[in-house]
């Protein structure tokens, strides 16, 4: 077994070396390939896996992950065997491809992984098509029911693309890599209804003004019916998944479920992150004192973060990280202003140095860190001593991963 997981582990690292994922190094030429051409090609040699399977396909800026597993978490309440595509990992490769049935959930066994790796030739294809491909034969070989697949960035040039669903599915629109999605929202929009299919029912979790036109454009030229979630009757209930804008996922995956023929099994959906092994959506990592983690990396998403924050009352802990090539600027006047900072810059080439994050911080009050591990133990240590406060922690991904694995310990 030892020798089977060291030749694993070197596969996997040289599918990272090899193949660059926009995780690690961001949207360089060698990490990013859009179009559907090298994506089509794979899939064609693998036999076509994407067409043995029925599917649901999730884009959107913020809340697709969430709606994704909901998603999964209610059909195999149903009954049927589901397939489930997200990303990014945050501790294991293959959180990113998982079983979710009835009785439980499983990620892909590392023997599939290695089966599908081990000699093959992938030279031209980007990590995320090789990704794909390796959860289009798997969820094929294992015969799912149904598979909920999310986008990886935008949707119309996204290697999910190549599938024809039952359902497509947009959440929230938000300004996010807008070098490559476009700079408005509506062009953002117009990005992710690019998964609109001929005759397929595509449903938008937000109406507004902004995008509604646009959506409302791409269903009229797809063709393809369209739905907005808020048309449909609104249930309110709590679940597993706490975040602030977890109630319109909720109401977005209702609506789903309906337009699907899916009677929503209400406890499945409460017990969400149970059922589907979801992590990172404003998960508690320890109740005293209280520590929260959030994945949410981009101004939509941490203005809401930060608001529910301030709206708590209590005192502030913030272990704070960020990637360099996100949009700072916007970030830093959403930021609680009377928090004490604890600045990390997580491992990997693409994360903004503590000390150049430091600089842009003016008027917070901040205590830079040698990393993620040493930021969490100065603030646990500070939190210990400040009764009823929060300590949150986020800005990055890569800050939430390191986290969790420092608690799971």
């Amino acid at each position: 077994m030892m020798i089977f997981e060291d030749r694993y582990n070197r596969l996997l690292e040289e599918l990272f070396a090899r193949h660059p994922s926009v995780q690690n190094k961001g949207f360089t030429p060698g990490a990013y390939k859009p179009g559907l051409t090298g994506m089509r090609q794979l899939d064609a040699s693998l036999g076509h896996p994407s067409r043995q399977f029925r599917a649901v396909h999730v884009a959107g800026t913020n809340g697709k992950g969430s709606v994704c597993s909901m998603l999964a978490a209610a059909l195999s309440a149903a009954g049927l065997r589901v397939g489930l595509y997200t990303s990014p990992h945050l501790l294991d490769f293959r959180e990113r491809i998982k079983l979710v049935e009835r009785d439980g959930w499983e990620m892909i066994p590392r023997e599939e992984v290695f089966r599908f790796l081990d000699g093959q030739d992938f030279e031209g294809l980007s990590f995320f098509e090789i990704t794909t491909g390796i959860a289009f034969r798997w969820f094929a070989d294992r015969k799912v029911d149904v598979a909920v697949i999310e986008t990886g960035l935008g949707g119309r040039l996204d290697s999910t693309n190549i599938i024809t669903p039952e359902l497509s599915i947009v959440t929230g629109i938000g300004l996010d890599h807008c070098a490559l999605l476009g700079d408005t929202r509506p062009k953002i929009a117009a990005e992710k209804a690019g998964i609109f299919k001929p005759g397929v029912p595509a449903l938008v979790g937000e109406r507004d003004d902004e995008t509604a036109p646009v959506f409302e454009a791409k269903a009229a030229a797809a063709p393809c019916p369209l739905f907005f979630a808020e048309d449909f009757e609104e249930e309110s209930f709590g679940t597993d998944l706490t975040g602030p804008c977890q109630a319109v996922n909720l109401h977005t995956v209702l609506a789903a479920l309906d337009l699907l023929g899916i009677e929503p099994d209400k406890e499945a959906l409460i017990a969400t992150a149970a059922r589907t092994g979801l992590r990172g959506r404003w998960e508690r990592l320890c109740a005293e004192p209280e520590v929260i983690c959030d994945i949410g990396h981009n101004p939509p998403a941490l203005e809401i973060n930060f608001r529910r924050l301030r709206e708590s009352g209590r005192p502030l802990l913030i272990v704070y990280g960020i990637m360099a090539d996100k949009d700072l600027a916007a970030i830093r006047p959403l930021m609680p202003p009377d928090a004490h900072y604890f600045l990390v810059s997580p491992r990997g080439e693409r994360a903004l140095p503590v000390e150049a994050l430091a600089a842009r911080m003016e008027g917070l009050r901040c205590t830079a860190c040698g990393s993620v591990e040493e930021g969490v133990r100065l603030a646990l240590d500070a939190a210990s001593r400040i009764p009823d406060c929060i300590l949150y922690i986020g800005g990055s991904t890569f800050v939430v991963a390191e986290a969790i694995g420092l608690f799971d310990t």
